[in-house]
């Protein structure tokens, strides 16, 4: 039996043999509003706080201080400068892109990275998100240049959660299959209100509870409801 790392949602580890596979890529996909992030962070979070585990999180869209603000409104606390979670904002590299070249962010993203992994030496990772990583890389062969990026993100040693928008088409270039793992938020309206449902559609070295169960969300704790 694999290691596992526990997600920390309550009942979610329960229905696959105990929590993620340690050194899984799992993909975190949904909509808009989905709290994709807010999942991401949690996971992260709550490894850090309860496991002792460095976390990485690795925001390409929004500001650290952006994200640390929203998730402390959702009742996280927010990591202090001697803490085991380390947040990184690529906002810098984003900046000077029209000097660098895309080809080269790509290389410095991974610089960045490796760097934080040999001296922070985190253990668990996030990326958010996927699209804006490839838009900024702008591969000229995505579906094979994204197999060594993540060959290159299982070489890392570490679990890594990456956070992908729902679309038309969320996985043109085979990013499923990419994957380890795939959890899918989905939101579903009644008359009165816009529900959360999670679903664990794929899980390696897994055996999991298939299905999509309500997921409530409570002042920095998620849970799931099943039956």
């Amino acid at each position: 039996m694999p290691s596992r790392l526990k997600t920390h949602v309550d009942n979610l580890d329960a229905i696959m043999e105990g929590g993620v596979p340690e050194g899984n890529v799992v993909i975190i996909f949904g909509k808009p509003g989905s709290m994709k992030s807010s999942l991401a962070y949690s996971i992260l979070h709550n490894n850090m706080e309860l496991e002792g585990k460095k976390a990485l999180y690795v925001c390409l869209e929004q500001s650290s201080a952006s994200l640390i603000s929203n998730m402390e409104g959702l009742g996280f606390k927010p990591p202090t400068g001697h803490s085991d979670m380390n947040i990184l904002d690529i906002g810098i590299l984003r900046k000077y892109m029209p000097q660098i070249g895309y080809q080269a962010w790509i290389e410095l993203f991974r610089v960045d990275i490796q760097n934080l992994k040999k001296n922070f030496n985190f253990e668990v990772l996030a990326i958010d998100s996927l699209p804006v990583l490839e838009m900024l890389a702008k591969f000229k062969e995505p579906r094979e240049e994204l197999f060594y990026f993540f060959e290159w993100l299982r070489e890392l040693k570490c679990t890594t959660f990456i956070v992908h928008e729902e679309a038309d088409n969320p996985f043109e270039y085979g990013e499923d299959y990419l994957a380890d793992g795939v959890i899918h938020l989905d939101l579903r309206r009644d008359e009165k209100n816009v529900n959360l449902y999670l679903g664990i559609a794929k899980m390696r070295k897994t055996v999991h509870r298939r299905g999509y169960f309500p997921l409530i969300f409570d002042h920095g704790k998620f849970e799931l409801v099943i039956d």
